[in-house]
């Protein structure tokens, strides 16, 4: 019997939901359902398990005649305890942490339950499927409201000692620079993220930046967008956020001498403004990034890449869970 297993993205907007056959997906399509809700946060935490088990059980019924579920993957917005599977944090998940949530949604479903970070699910999945197939080792950073990360070694996750590596998004960039919710300053996420961007355009409109000030609406867009128009200042922001990450990578290439690394989530659609300058830092700042790519040519592995599954990574990968 053909096996399965159905992976769950839980996100703070959206609770996404996919059956995916054991093998991925490829030309053939084996993506064998999605269900995509909206993320019920305001009713409580007992609501959205309960619309998330509801939707689990719906493909397990409509395909538990013809194929074999091997397990559940489910990848949430916090740290995670790998032992126990519960959220030890969860900014944007009140009354999560703490909450046994995988002994529960067992109990509910009878089914083999793996929680994990969302972040690293993302990795997972571009791992498998996307712009990491061809590796076995990589490092990605996921740039979203904040700044995630994970590694993979071996065709695995690596976790670190108390499951937690990966954390990309706190590494420093400017030792006294701005605060952190974290408790450190400076930190990558304070410069790479989408809510970073923001915050640098709103910084530069008070500072008299003539076109950020002229915004209707100050988001990540609409400061990349004006960015594209040619206005300076939108410009300078997506180089600050270039040279922050060209830093970060620097130091993952000079340590780590990993074949690939990627750059994933939402603020990622902003490449070609922050791109060029995140190359030219790294190049800079990486004696093994520059030996190794001479004149932008790739001659020993090291491969800067965008993300290929956008917000499907972090579905793909929490589906790959149970077959690891």
């Amino acid at each position: 019997m053909t096996k399965y297993t159905i992976g769950v993205d839980l996100g703070g907007t959206n609770l996404r939901v996919a059956a995916v056959d054991e093998h991925g997906v490829d030309e053939h399509g084996k993506v064998l359902e999605r269900i995509t809700l909206g993320t019920q946060l305001s009713l409580g935490r007992d609501q959205v398990i309960d619309d998330m088990c509801a939707a689990i059980q719906g493909l397990k019924d409509k395909h538990c005649a013809s194929l074999e579920l091997v397990g559940i993957g489910i990848g949430v917005p916090g740290i995670i305890d790998m032992q126990s599977g519960t959220v030890r944090e969860a900014a944007n998940l009140p009354g999560w942490a703490g909450f046994p949530v995988r002994s529960e949604i067992e109990r509910r479903l009878q089914t083999q339950v793996t929680l994990e970070n969302d972040a690293r699910v993302a990795t997972l999945g571009e791992k498998w499927l996307g712009a990491g197939r061809g590796v076995d080792d990589m490092a990605m950073l996921t740039l979203g409201t904040g700044v995630g990360g994970g590694l993979v070694l071996g065709g695995k996750i690596w976790y670190g000692m108390s499951g937690m590596a990966g954390e990309f998004g706190h590494f420093t960039v400017e030792p006294e620079g701005h605060p952190c919710g974290c408790g450190s300053r400076g930190c990558l996420e304070q410069y790479a993220s989408a809510t970073a961007v923001v915050r640098m355009a709103k910084e530069a409109a008070a500072a008299g930046a003539k076109g950020l000030r002229g915004l209707k609406e100050l988001s990540s867009k609409a400061v990349y967008d004006l960015a594209m128009q040619g206005d300076q200042d939108a410009q300078e922001v997506f180089r600050r956020m270039g040279r922050a990450l060209g830093m970060i990578l620097a130091d993952l290439v000079n340590g780590l001498n990993l074949p690939m690394y990627v750059i994933g989530g939402g603020a990622e659609r902003a490449w070609s403004a922050f791109a060029p300058t995140m190359f030219e830092e790294l190049r800079a700042r990486s004696v093994v990034y520059a030996a190794s790519v001479p004149d932008g040519q790739v001659i020993s592995g090291t491969m800067i890449a965008r993300a290929e599954l956008g917000s499907d990574a972090g579905l793909l990968g929490a589906a790959r869970l149970p077959l690891m």
